[in-house]
């Protein structure tokens, strides 16, 4: 092979590289959930081109509010699920849908659109 051929195999794969991180393995530090004073743990998160944020902090044996604001009209934003909870959400555009949960035990749980494009992490302490 030439060099011009390896130059753009290496680029090739260094782009592959990261669009796979990008879409796959970045995550965000997290945003701890604010308490509320009805005791619920809440969080607002944007539903556009994926979750923002999409790693939400929360403690253990406390209720959790989800709110979920969807700005978009891709098909595969309208439902959000949270499979280790047995639970999943409609999200029309527009409209704020609460989502509540109660996690027991420490543990991270992954909650996404049906197609798995939009991901997002719940991270119980």
């Amino acid at each position: 092979m030439t060099v011009d051929r390896w130059l753009v195999l290496a680029g090739g794969l260094t782009l592959i590289a990261f669009i796979v991180w990008f879409f796959w393995l970045k995550r965000s530090s997290g945003v701890r959930a604010s308490e509320t004073s009805s005791g619920y743990q809440e969080a607002m998160i944007l539903v556009k081109g994926g979750y923002t944020p999409d790693t939400i902090l929360v403690r253990a044996g406390r209720p959790v509010r989800l709110n979920f604001r969807r700005e978009e009209t891709a098909s595969c934003s309208d439902k959000v699920i949270f499979a280790d909870f047995g639970k999943s959400a409609d999200l029309p555009t527009g409209t704020t849908v609460a989502v509540e949960l109660l996690p027991k035990a420490p543990g991270v749980h992954e909650f996404a659109c049906p197609m798995g494009m939009f991901r997002g992490r719940l991270v119980v302490e």
